[in-house]
C-alpha cells in the first residue's frame, strides 16, 4: 500500500461531512422501505437492501448507522430512531444464546447510546441509562456463557503462557471459533466494567473480563499465523476464518474457513476484524489498573499486552504489505485465484469494475479503524498506521466507493458478504458482483467518520467502553 505521509484529519473534514449527509438520507429510506416481517437488511440487490438469512447479526448496524449519524451530526431526527428503533427491535438480541454476533447488535445500538449518555451527547436520564446498562450486562453474560474451554498441552507466548484457554464458539458449535468473534467480545469487557459476571450451576461465578482475554489469547494460539512455524503458507499476521477443536478432549485439530478461499490463504475481512478487534482490546485494557487486570484473569497485564500488541502490528502488517492494493482497497481473499490475471494487482489501486475477483470495501472500513487506533495506542511509533488509515478513509470517502446515487440505499459501494456461496449480487453484463453495499460495511464506515471528526478536534476520543483519553 502506498501511505500519504501529508493527509491529516482535518483534511477530511469535508469528505467526512458529506458521508454523513448521505448516510442520513439513506438511514431514512431505509426506515421508511423496510418492513420488519422482512427480517433484517443484510446487503444490497440492485441498490435495495434485502434479507440475507444465516444469522440475525446485522439488525444492530441497521440502527446503529442512525446513532452514528447524530453522533457525526447532532440530528435528533437520527437520534430518536435509533432509539426508538432500538428499544422496539433489539430486545431479543440480548438473550440470544445462538450466535457469537453480541457485540455486533448490541454495542452498536444500547452501547452507542450509553456511550453518548456518558458523553453528554444525549441528556442524562439516570433510568435510560439503567437500561442500556442493564442491557449491555445481560448481553455480555449470555455471550460468555457460549464457551469452550481448550486445555494447554505447552504453555505458548503467543498465549501469554496462559494455563489455560477457551473461547466464545461460533453458530457452527462448540468445535468452530471464528477470527470475527474477537471485535465481538468488547462486550464482555463492557458487562465486566459494569460489574457483572456470569453465574453457572452452584453458583459458580465466570469471570467476564477473564473470558474476554482467554478468548483472544485462543485466538492469538489458534487463528493468527505467526511465521515461526515449518507450515508452508505461514505468513506472519496472515489469519483464516476458523480454527476447528475436538471437543470429545478439546484439543485443537486445524484450521478451516467458512468466507474465505482457503484456510492458508487471507479473507480480508476476518484480517480486518482482527486488526480492529485486537487494537481496541489494547485500548481497553490499557485504563484497566494492573492488580485489578492480575486479580480478575489471572495473568500480567503486561504478558497479555505484549501478545495483543505483537498481534495487532503483525495483522496491520500483513494488511499494508501483502493484502491491500496500493490504495489500501484489499480484494475479498488475498489467495483468490483470479487475481493471478490482474497482473502485480498489490502495486496498482484496486479495480472494482475487473472481470476476475470483487473487492471488499467493507474490509477497508473496519480495517482503517483497526490501523488508526492501533496507531493512536502506540503514539509517535504508530504515526505509520494512522496515516494508512487516512489514506484508505480518503479512499473510501470518494468515487468509486462511496455511493451519491439517491436511489441507492448503500452507503460505501463493492462490498462483499460471502463469494464462496455465491451470495452476492453481480449486475447484468458483469462477471463477478460489484456496485453493492452491506450494512457492516456502511457501519463501519461511520465509526470510522466518526472517529477522524474526533480526531480532528470535533470531541473527545470515542472507545467502546465510553471512557476516553485526550
Amino acid at each position: 500500500m502506498r501511505i500519504d505521509d501529508s493527509i491529516g484529519p482535518r483534511s477530511l473534514l469535508p469528505a467526512v461531512a458529506q458521508v454523513f449527509t448521505l448516510a442520513a438520507r439513506k438511514v431514512h429510506d431505509i426506515n421508511r422501505s423496510w418492513e420488519a416481517n422482512q427480517g433484517t437488511p443484510v446487503c444490497t440487490v440492485a441498490g435495495r437492501y434485502t434479507s440475507r438469512g444465516w444469522t440475525e447479526w446485522t439488525q444492530g448496524f441497521q440502527y446503529g448507522c442512525a446513532l452514528l449519524v447524530f453522533d457525526g451530526t447532532a440530528d435528533r431526527k437520527m437520534l430518536e430512531l435509533g432509539r426508538t428503533k432500538t428499544r422496539r427491535y433489539m430486545v431479543p438480541h440480548l438473550t440470544h444464546t445462538g450466535v457469537h454476533d453480541h457485540g455486533f447488535n448490541n454495542l452498536s445500538t444500547y452501547g452507542n447510546l450509553w456511550r453518548l449518555m456518558r458523553e453528554g451527547r444525549i441528556k442524562h436520564n439516570e433510568d435510560e441509562r439503567a437500561v442500556y446498562e442493564l442491557a449491555l450486562q445481560v448481553s455480555g453474560a449470555v455471550q460468555a456463557a457460549r464457551w469452550a474451554g481448550v486445555p494447554v498441552p505447552q504453555p505458548s507466548p503467543w498465549a501469554a503462557n496462559s494455563p489455560a484457554l477457551g473461547y466464545i464458539y461460533s453458530f457452527n458449535g462448540p468445535h468452530s471459533l471464528f477470527v470475527d468473534t474477537l471485535r465481538t467480545t468488547r462486550i464482555l469487557g463492557v458487562a465486566w466494567q459494569l460489574g457483572q459476571v456470569l453465574r453457572h450451576e452452584g453458583d459458580r461465578a465466570a469471570n467476564l473480563l477473564k473470558r474476554s482475554v482467554l478468548h483472544g489469547l485462543t485466538t492469538s494460539q489458534y487463528v493468527i499465523f505467526h511465521g515461526d512455524s515449518g507450515h508452508t503458507y505461514d505468513v506472519p499476521g496472515r489469519t483464516s476464518h476458523e480454527a476447528i477443536f475436538n471437543r470429545n478432549d478439546g484439543g485443537f485439530r486445524c484450521r478451516s474457513t467458512q468466507q474465505g478461499y482457503s484456510p492458508f490463504s487471507t479473507w480480508s475481512r476476518g484480517l480486518a476484524w482482527a486488526m480492529l478487534g485486537f487494537a481496541e482490546e489494547l485500548e481497553f485494557f490499557d485504563i484497566i489498573p494492573n492488580a485489578e487486570f492480575k486479580t480478575s484473569v489471572g495473568l500480567s497485564k503486561q504478558d497479555v499486552l505484549r501478545v495483543y500488541e505483537r498481534n495487532a502490528i503483525a495483522t496491520c502488517e500483513h494488511y499494508l504489505n501483502d493484502v491491500s492494493a496500493s490504495d489500501g482497497i484489499p480484494y475479498w481473499d488475498d489467495g483468490a485465484p483470479g487475481l493471478a490475471q490482474l497482473n502485480d494487482w498489490r502495486s496498482q489501486p484496486a479495480n472494482p469494475s475487473n472481470d476476475f475477483e470483487p473487492v471488499d470495501s467493507s474490509a477497508a472500513a473496519i480495517a482503517a479503524q483497526g490501523l488508526m487506533r492501533l496507531g493512536h495506542y502506540l503514539g509517535r511509533k504508530g504515526t505509520r498506521y494512522t496515516q494508512a488509515g487516512l489514506t484508505i478513509a480518503r479512499t473510501l470517502f470518494d468515487r468509486p466507493y462511496l455511493s451519491i446515487d439517491p436511489r441507492h440505499q448503500g452507503l460505501i459501494l463493492h462490498s462483499i458478504y460471502h463469494r464462496p456461496n455465491g451470495w452476492d449480487h453481480i449486475p447484468p453484463g458483469r462477471k463477478i458482483p460489484c456496485g453493492e453495499s452491506s450494512l457492516w460495511g456502511d457501519y463501519h464506515a461511520l465509526e470510522l467518520a466518526v472517529l477522524i471528526q474526533r480526531l480532528a478536534g470535533h470531541g473527545n476520543y470515542p472507545t467502546f467502553f465510553a471512557s476516553w483519553r485526550t
